[in-house]
């Protein structure tokens, strides 16, 4: 295929449009260089997620070390015992009374 054909083809045509050109070098400007491009909004999108997560463990390790500190103490540890893992002594009997919401 000679170049005379080549530059008569529909193609070659198109993309040498000065148009095509210009909004192509834009696009490209726009998704990879520019201070905003594609790739940053992705990373700022992702860092914002992280900042959040971040800040639910941080609130959680707050939580759970009030928690421990309550749990020093022997009858919160025995409360707690009790409420979570439904333990009881040995004379005792437990009843685990659950309330149906469902109306009929």
């Amino acid at each position: 295929m000679g170049f005379k054909k080549l530059k008569e083809s529909r193609y070659f045509k198109f993309l040498t449009n000065s148009y095509i050109i210009i909004l192509t070098v834009f696009f490209i400007w726009i998704f990879f260089f520019d201070e905003n491009t594609h790739l940053n909004r992705e990373f700022n999108k992702e860092i914002k997620d992280l900042k959040n997560t971040i800040t639910f463990y941080k609130k959680e390790i707050e939580s759970d070390k009030k928690t421990i500190k309550q749990l020093q103490d022997s009858l919160q540890l025995e409360r707690f015992a009790r409420e979570k893992y439904l333990m009881k002594k040995d004379n005792e009997d437990v009843y685990i009374i659950e309330f149906d919401t469902l109306k009929k």
